[in-house]
């Protein structure tokens, strides 16, 4: 005999729980299913961990940094220790935080165990069999571990057993040189480990235009990481304690030797042992659940939110999942996947922030275009706290005089390019900067000049 509910909601990640509690307003009786740990992926593994490492080793770089400002500091030494402490107490209270809500928020049921799918309509956890007319998937993803020669005889870490790990490795080899690899290499080699990048492309974060990634690896050589890039055969073997990474499989001098080895080469949705196929729902080759502009399953009554959707690999595009859902549902929207712009950061320091085409992809389009640039070391803010790394980049449709795209990698690059991405939301023209007056001084205000440097490309 099946426990009914009106919704079933399996998983916890980041819209998950707002969905549910909506719902519950709403006067349905929901069930929630985790399996492991409250507020999924951002909370425990993601973004809230890694940042918080992030601004740890941000902290040590100012104070070495400390004499270039005229401060003196007589050594700088990181405690790894302290250092996982933080970043678990941050963790934790985020992570009981979002189970306080689930299990306080009347009309929600809270389950603790597995989900596994017995029909469209029925899913078992604990031996329980729970039926609803609405079920929606939150599962998220974990790390690919590749099929790579050697990689099941040597120790590794993935972007999730990096984070329980409290000593400083000597030599840490990242492979994959995309953005979670970057912000550990780069973490890392705040902290006082050598770093050495193996990436099997011709050079970092294959997706950005080539002038991003090469400033951004000058960035991270400039901290002295080591960057092996066209590493198209990887191996990975033991020779003694040490870790050896072969990076040409017909060259077998061409290798790096490390003390840690840190996998980074994207990750995989935790879909494969739901039992979807019991429940009649599709997926891709990859695994991800296919979904339509509104986020349903071919199942009438099964939506896929988050991560396992491979609609977006972010927390905030798993919470816009979640509006899209919950404005369709209950508040008479029609909003769309399709309608939200991409934005994304890179959070290195300083960091790169991104919204819509890149300018390669800009120019894919046939469109005509005006791109204009802006090196950070024309920017009084940037030069006031020393960090004029970097450089902004807006692309623009020159007959419609919309913004297409921009690419913001410089101090505060992450904030500033969430006002272009208001700009291209409204549809209004690139010269709405013009006419506006920023705060002086800040890096915003320089956005006028970027402008003013737009030139047909």
């Amino acid at each position: 005999m099946a426990t009914r509910y009106d919704v079933i909601v399996i998983g916890t990640g980041q819209s998950g729980p707002p969905l549910a509690s909506r719902m519950a307003d709403e006067g349905l009786k929901i069930a929630v299913i985790e399996r492991k740990r409250f507020g999924g992926t951002c909370v425990n593994v993601g973004c809230v961990p890694t940042k918080t490492l992030v601004a740890s080793a941000r902290a040590a770089y100012v104070a070495r940094r400390a004499a270039d400002f005229g401060v003196k500091i007589k050594g700088v030494k990181v405690d790894m220790r302290r250092v996982k402490a933080r970043k678990d107490a941050i963790v934790n209270s985020g992570t009981r935080g979002i189970a306080k809500w689930m299990r306080s928020t009347d009309n929600v049921t809270v389950y603790k165990g597995h989900a596994r799918f017995e029909g469209p309509k029925t899913v078992r956890v604990n031996g329980e069999l729970l039926e609803a007319e609405r079920i929606f998937i939150n599962v998220g993803g974990r790390a690919l571990v590749p099929d790579m020669r050697g990689i099941r005889d040597v120790p590794y870490l993935t972007n999730s057993t990096i984070l329980d790990i409290d000593v400083l490795p000597e030599h840490l080899i990242v492979i994959g040189g995309s953005y979670i690899g970057l912000e550990f290499a780069q973490m890392y080699r705040r902290f006082g480990s050598r770093v050495t990048v193996v990436e099997m492309g011709d050079r970092l974060i294959g997706r950005e235009d080539v002038d991003v990634s090469d400033a951004i690896r000058e960035i991270l050589e400039g901290e002295g990481i080591t960057v092996r890039l066209k590493a198209e055969c990887i191996s990975a073997k033991m020779r003694g304690k040490k870790i050896v990474v072969g990076l040409d499989c017909a060259d077998a001098s061409k290798q790096v030797a490390g003390s840690h080895l840190l996998l980074a080469v994207g990750r995989v949705p935790n879909t494969d042992d739901l039992g979807l196929d019991k429940a009649g729902v599709t997926t891709d080759k990859r695994g991800f659940i296919s979904v339509d502009d509104e986020l349903k399953t071919n199942v009438p009554g099964i939506w896929a939110i988050g991560d396992c959707n491979g609609r977006g690999a972010f927390t905030h595009t798993s919470y816009n999942d979640y509006e899209i859902v919950a404005a369709n549902l209950f508040d008479g929207g029609k909003r769309r996947v399709s309608d939200r712009i991409s934005t994304y950061a890179l959070f290195i320091d300083p960091p790169l922030g991104r919204a819509g085409l890149s300018e390669r992809e800009a120019r894919a389009t046939g469109k005509r275009l005006l791109v204009g640039t802006l090196d950070m070391s024309s920017v009084g803010r940037a030069r006031e706290r020393s960090e004029t790394l970097g450089f902004m980049k807006m692309v623009v449709d020159a007959e419609s005089e919309r913004i297409l795209g921009a690419a913001m990698l410089g101090i505060e690059g992450d904030e500033v390019v969430q006002s272009i991405l208001d700009l291209m939301y409204a549809g209004v023209s690139y010269k709405q900067i013009e006419r506006a007056m920023y705060i002086h001084p800040t890096v915003m205000e320089y956005l006028p000049t970027l402008v003013g440097n737009l030139e047909p490309a």
